[in-house]
């Protein structure tokens, strides 16, 4: 009986034998895996910055060579350069107030239609990781500020403190919040002329100049805050409390008030700003005036005919009649500084 039972186990045993052992396929896949996802992660975060750097907005900083062009130093290599690397400097100091906006901002932007979808409020871009990044790009763009021009530096870090108080309180302060916005744009065209400066030079400004920015900023600024009140209605004081005090009628009459004011800064600017030893033919400068006329009446009707203008740099930048205007301008503007 026991042979029998030894024969039947020995039987079972060659009928069945022990499989062989196998390589831990699954734990070497999970060790390729684990690198792939780290880099995967690592892109999908760089991706989530660049975006919260708001490249589209960097349009705004264009506004940084209007020194160049005219102050009639195009033509030159160095200055051209030189307000180049004024430009790229502002991308970074206005990606860092972005930034601090994003974070100080991620739960009201999460009520928003369109804002919740961003970075940090999306949860895309971690804060420490959002905070590091301000850090350095502040750190670099402030340096190199100062290494281009003593007084573009002054003016890159009151820029950068102005801004980032407005988007710590300022931007709560009901009239203060849109004047403040309109200042970082005087501030860029400043700046841009500052940025041009040789050692022992100084450019003269005219007030024209920074009255048509003033007001021309504040206009965008004042149909911006319209488009947010339209388009959130009830809940628009959840996203940004300020806009409890606003109502359309009083940003219908701001809106008008500015434009006004735009259109009367820059005649002005065309007949007494524009000096003979700065412009060729300075007297055909008031040839240029019908195009910004038109270009102002074109966004109000692109504002309150189509409920656009929440975002002015997509804006000006998709609308073919107004990228023409713009172009017919600047044509104009060069060949009165230039021919």
């Amino acid at each position: 009986m026991a042979s029998s039972r030894q024969e039947k186990q020995t039987c079972t045993l060659r009928a069945n034998p022990s499989p062989p052992h196998s390589p831990p396929t699954k734990s070497l896949s999970n060790r390729h895996a684990k690198p792939t996802l780290l880099k995967q992660t690592m892109a999908n975060i760089a991706s989530a910055l660049i975006t919260a750097l708001r490249p589209k907005q960097w349009t705004k900083n264009l506004l940084l060579f209007a020194g160049v062009v005219f102050a009639r130093h195009l033509t030159e290599a160095d200055r051209l350069g030189r307000a180049a690397i004024a430009f790229c400097i502002f991308c970074c100091l206005s990606g860092v107030v972005y930034l601090v906006n994003d974070i100080a901002d991620a739960e009201g932007d999460r009520q928003h239609p369109e804002k919740r979808n961003r970075p940090i409020a999306s949860g895309a871009l971690p804060v420490p990781i959002a905070v590091a990044a301000a850090l350095c790009l502040s750190a670099g763009g402030l340096s190199a500020s100062y290494l281009l021009n003593i007084r573009f530096g002054i003016m890159a870090t009151t820029y950068v403190v102005m801004m980032l108080a407005y988007s710590l309180a300022l931007k709560h302060l009901v009239i203060l919040d849109i004047l403040i916005v309109a200042l970082g744009f005087v501030m860029r065209g400043i700046g841009g002329i500052w940025a041009i400066e040789l050692p022992g030079e100084k450019i003269p400004i005219t007030p024209w100049f920074i009255t048509c920015i003033l007001f021309l900023a504040l206009f965008i600024a004042l149909c911006k805050r319209r488009h947010e009140l339209l388009l959130l209605t009830e809940g628009a004081g959840n996203h940004r409390p300020v806009l409890n005090d606003y109502s359309h009628e009083l940003l219908d009459q701001m809106v008008s008030v500015a434009t006004t004011a735009t259109i009367i800064s820059y005649s002005l600017y065309v007949t007494l700003g524009v000096k003979p030893e700065s412009a060729r033919h300075h007297d055909y400068m008031i040839y240029t005036l019908p195009f910004v006329v038109y270009g102002i009446f074109r966004y109000l009707y692109l504002v309150y005919k189509r409920d656009e203008g929440g975002a002015p740099e997509v804006l000006l930048l998709k609308d073919v009649p107004m990228i023409v205007n713009i172009l017919l301008w600047l044509i104009t503007v060069l060949v009165v500084f230039y021919w």
